[in-house]
């Protein structure tokens, strides 16, 4: 009866649009007062030492560094280089505004922070092009889905806390999987762009073009170099590796870009606290809902339910990201990594799946519920850009649903796309 009452009123107040760090803490809350073996005080400290954790310090550091380098005018350097880069092909807009994206989402690690700095450029400048508004910002809200892929990453920086694994091998685990969705991503917009008959640039690739561009966006280059070169050297931690990434992001920003003015940065540090503090409350509340999911042995009855569905690794794999996909459509992707890990973790174990690899077909998987409703946060951003409604935004985003699903169905089936360079 536990589970129903800690399941049973969490997706209720999920279905009422109570926030879900809200709804997390007052079914943990409900639970503790209906089971005698759970402690409303224990579940108290739950919630504080739960975010007592140093790892858990870089999610607001990375948050930060991704609000200054987001207001810091680096989407303009960083689309005139993927514009030189592949500008002058068929689709070259649409491709160099998914390169664009990749290159801010390895920078910002958020998806709807992707979405909304090189949207709020890509999506006026397609459109000037003659693009569709609709494909335009489906592409762009779809890229964004890299924000989490790519490193830095905050779901990887929890799901490392959570399943105990290497938060710097998750980074590098993130890098080819991330590649080849850019890649997916690329290759639909090509297609797409020939059938409508979306030229390229006239301007002709030099080599001369190709070096300005680079001088440019050097800084801005230099960030994900920084942190994955920091950590793999073992110069610094992944917290410290977003502490450095912050000091850079305002050096760069506000004295060599000189975009960000001093009287700017109380909106920046503002806008992050923010952030920052609706994540946390995600994750405290998060904590103390899978203490009690650990109490009730909950993660062990999903464990032996799918290891009675199927002996076969591939099959269970399949149904997991079955249900993540379903999860990813009602659940923030930072609550779902906190609640589904330890749940997930004995599964694959059991079935003899790398947690590395794992993590990062559970992150893919999760970043797909960025683009479908009614949660898709970053088809509201892109809504928000462009103008237009939700319904529109949707459809056109169904192709994109279908490219991401291939995209993470292949790295799915073949790890060694995620295990490489690890």
């Amino acid at each position: 009866m536990t589970p129903f009452v800690l399941f049973g009123s969490f997706f209720l107040f999920m279905a009422l649009t109570v926030p879900i760090g809200i709804a997390l803490g007052i079914a943990g809350l409900l639970t503790a007062i209906y089971s005698p073996n759970i402690s409303v005080t224990f579940l108290a400290q739950g919630l504080v030492t739960s975010t007592d954790n140093f790892a858990l310090m870089a999610i607001p550091f990375f948050i930060l560094a991704g609000e200054i380098m987001g207001k810091g005018g680096i989407s303009n350097r960083l689309f005139d280089l993927a514009n030189v880069i592949v500008g002058r092909y068929t689709g070259g807009f649409a491709m160099a505004a998914v390169i664009t994206s990749m290159f801010f989402a390895a920078i910002s690690g958020s998806g709807p922070a992707t979405v909304a700095a090189v949207g709020g450029i890509m999506i006026p400048a397609m459109v000037a092009e003659g693009y569709d508004k609709k494909f335009a910002t489906a592409l762009i809200a779809a890229a964004g889905s890299l924000g989490i892929i790519l490193p830095p990453s905050i779901p990887m920086v929890l799901f490392g806390i959570s399943a105990n694994e290497s938060i710097g091998a998750l980074f590098i685990g993130g890098i080819l999987p991330g590649l080849l969705i850019g890649l997916f991503l690329m290759v639909w917009a090509y297609l797409y762009s020939k059938k409508q008959g979306y030229m390229g640039s006239k301007e002709s690739f030099t080599w001369k073009r190709l070096w300005e561009a680079i001088n440019k966006s050097k800084w801005s280059l230099l960030v994900p170099i920084i942190i994955l070169g920091g950590i793999y050297g073992g110069i610094f931690t992944p917290t410290e590796a977003a502490v450095v990434a912050v000091v850079y992001a305002l050096f760069v920003s506000v004295f060599l870009h000189k975009a960000i003015k001093f009287r700017d940065l109380h909106d920046i540090f503002k806008n992050a606290a923010i952030s920052s503090v609706a994540i946390l409350i995600i994750i405290g509340t998060a904590n103390a809902f899978g203490t009690i999911l650990s109490m009730e042995r909950i993660p062990q009855a999903f464990a032996n339910a799918f290891l009675s569905v199927s002996q076969n690794g591939t099959v269970i794999l399949m149904l997991i990201i079955l249900m993540l996909l379903i999860i990813g459509l009602f659940i923030d992707t930072s609550a779902a990594v906190i609640i589904f890990t330890p749940i997930l973790y004995p599964v694959i174990l059991e079935i003899g799946m790398n947690p590395i690899h794992f993590g990062i077909v559970m992150i893919v998987t999760l970043a797909i519920g960025f683009i479908t409703p009614p949660l898709g946060v970053n088809l509201f951003v892109g809504s928000g850009i462009s103008g237009l409604s939700m319904p529109v935004l949707i459809r056109a985003a169904v192709p994109f649903f279908f490219v991401l699903l291939i995209a993470l169905i292949v790295i799915a089936v073949i790890p060694q796309i995620t295990l490489l360079f690890l």
